[in-house]
């Protein structure tokens, strides 16, 4: 990602949450394959990232290392797991052993991620927006203190040893300007066109979800031609049209013939025995 930064190509991040979608991604190129607490919103039919365990976001992590040879595989720290700089290696530890490459960490706790860095794992700093953290939406650094105030939070997060860092529904203007002067890559969402690279939540950018958020760019509209594809299947069930011919597999006549002969000669044992 370092590289990339020097080089000024652009990071493409995308979540990720079942083995299928990992290996569409890992083939189209995607550089960092994010297994995110979104999971809980967008698959789990949770109502706030909060209500995600450790338990969640193994088990799609596993799934997601499945299909995954080429990214680099991110994981969420799901609510409540980095308390503490301990609880917080434990846990890291114990996803990395599950299979991801690094760990992503909702809001400014310098203690946990200088704790990480030191233990050998890389982790990605999220601030601005902080699902985790926040529970009104909105625009975050949109007054010039308040810009001030959360720069200082991101060198903050830069001195500790993040990584790289994840900035949300922040002012363009102020991803631009931290991204000029950090070493380390910046990832944006909601945050304009300036940062190292951006990510989206992959079932918003293939129109699976009914979400329409402004930072959101719709590729295709799936949810519309799955419905349709789903409408087709009850129609086609419901009216005969499916199976068709070509969906099925007969017995050769030979086999047949044998087998309804024998089946005849069942129902007559069971007649007899009934009587």
């Amino acid at each position: 990602m370092r590289q990339k930064k020097s080089r000024g190509e652009k990071i493409t991040m995308l979540t990720c949450y079942d083995y299928p979608t990992a290996i569409w991604e890992d083939e189209a190129g995607v550089d960092i394959i994010f297994v995110g607490d979104s999971v809980g919103t967008n698959v789990l039919g949770y109502s706030s990232e909060k209500e995600v365990t450790m338990a969640d976001m193994a088990h799609h992590l596993r799934a997601v290392r499945r299909g995954v040879s080429t990214a680099y595989l991110l994981v969420d720290m799901p609510y409540g797991t980095t308390d503490s700089p301990e609880d917080a290696l434990a846990n890291a530890q114990s996803l990395l052993a599950d299979g991801a490459d690094g760990v992503k960490i909702e809001g400014p706790k310098k203690s946990v991620v200088t704790h990480l860095n030191r233990s050998g794992i890389e982790v990605c700093s999220h601030l601005g927006l902080t699902p985790q953290i926040d529970n009104i939406p909105g625009l975050r650094a949109k007054t010039a203190s308040s810009a001030l105030e959360f720069s200082k939070e991101v060198f903050e997060m830069e001195e500790a040893g993040a990584s790289f860092i994840l900035f949300e529904s922040i002012p363009e203007e102020v991803a631009k300007c931290l991204t000029h002067f950090l070493v380390v890559p910046t990832i944006g969402i909601g945050a304009g066109r300036f940062t190292d690279g951006q990510v989206l939540v992959v079932l918003d950018l293939l129109g699976s979800s009914t979400f329409d958020y402004r930072h959101n760019q719709k590729y295709e509209e799936f949810r519309a031609r799955a419905m349709k594809a789903l409408a087709n299947y009850v129609e086609d069930v419901e009216t005969g049209r499916f199976p068709a011919e070509k969906n099925l597999r007969h017995l050769p006549e030979p086999d047949l013939n044998v087998f309804i002969a024998g089946m005849n000669r069942m129902q007559r044992t069971e007649s007899t025995h009934v009587s």
